[in-house]
């Protein structure tokens, strides 16, 4: 008994063969430019308004003046002779002129996309890495590397748990091959 493809009508009103009928070896039709650009802009996250601009904008501002001032506290030094202090400072006042540049002209930017849910995972991302740095000296790297693995793998990954225990275990067993017995490095450690 052969089977005939279901024919559908596509989105430009052109008849499209769902993949149900299609031979596994055809191709599907490649889409125009056009096609494409306008699936983009159907797909494509809601806009920022000005107010979520502004308030990223001064948030970089923020980060950017208070990493200046603790630069400023290490010691600046000179381009000759830098103490600690020199190269954050530089990079500080790289961010604040951006921050202030996208808060002056970046208020009417489109391209800007409106905070979602996802938005916090650079966030959860950074607390973790935080906390892992603490956890360190006190029960050594394996523990804290291996729960900050699963994190970002199951939980801002959203990979399976399969993969999250399989892959957060061969990590730490490759830093801990790596660091400890290859390179003996001073890195906190259990074993």
């Amino acid at each position: 008994m052969e089977t005939t493809p279901a024919v559908s009508a596509g989105r430009d009103g052109s008849p499209a063969v769902r993949s149900g009928g299609a031979a596994p070896d055809e191709m599907p039709e490649a889409l125009t430019p056009e096609q494409l650009a306008a699936q983009w802009e159907e797909e494509k996250p809601p806009a920022a308004g000005a107010l979520a601009n502004a308030a990223s904008s001064l948030v970089v501002l923020g980060v950017g003046t208070g990493a200046m001032v603790l630069s400023l506290v290490m010691g600046l030094g000179t381009p000759a002779a830098p103490e600690p202090g020199l190269w954050p400072f530089m990079i500080s006042a790289v961010m604040v002129a951006l921050g202030l540049f996208q808060l002056i002209a970046g208020r009417h930017n489109r391209d800007a996309e409106k905070f979602t849910r996802m938005s916090f995972a650079p966030l959860t991302g950074l607390v973790t890495l935080a906390a892992m740095v603490a956890l360190m000296p006190l029960i050594g790297f394996e523990i804290p590397a291996l729960i900050l693995c699963i994190i970002w793998m199951r939980f801002l990954g959203s990979e399976t748990w399969r993969s999250t225990l399989l892959v957060s275990a061969l990590v730490v067993i490759a830093f801990y091959g790596i660091f400890v017995l290859a390179l003996n490095t001073s890195i906190p450690h259990l074993f």
